[in-house]
């Protein structure tokens, strides 16, 4: 029985950095993507390029709540404000899920 445990604890140990560093890099990721858009926008980029189009496209998916949260009349500062509050969201979710999933370790 003491194996059988120590066995888990050997794969949980080698399985639980994986996991935590797969989530970590998608969350980081997701907040470039973010940045991505914002510095796309912000820099004024052509809208019909395929690039920037590719990018708003995932941008929007991963805004969540935060696009049009804010709407100044200014568009290029609705954009910086919304998607870079969702990029700090998706750093701040990135941290605790991180340091959640070594817990388990």
């Amino acid at each position: 029985m003491a194996e059988h445990r120590t066995a888990d604890r050997s794969v949980r140990s080698k399985v639980v950095p994986v996991v935590a560093g797969v989530l970590g890099w998608a969350a980081l990721l997701i907040a470039l993507v973010l940045v991505a858009h914002v510095l796309l926008t912000v820099g004024g980029a052509n809208p019909a390029n395929s690039i920037t189009t590719t990018v708003a496209t995932w941008a929007d998916r991963f805004a969540l709540g935060f696009r049009d949260l804010f709407t100044p009349g200014d568009a290029k500062l609705r954009v910086l404000v919304d998607y870079g509050l969702a990029a700090l969201f998706w750093l701040v979710v990135r941290s605790v899920v991180v340091k959640l999933v070594r817990r388990l370790a």
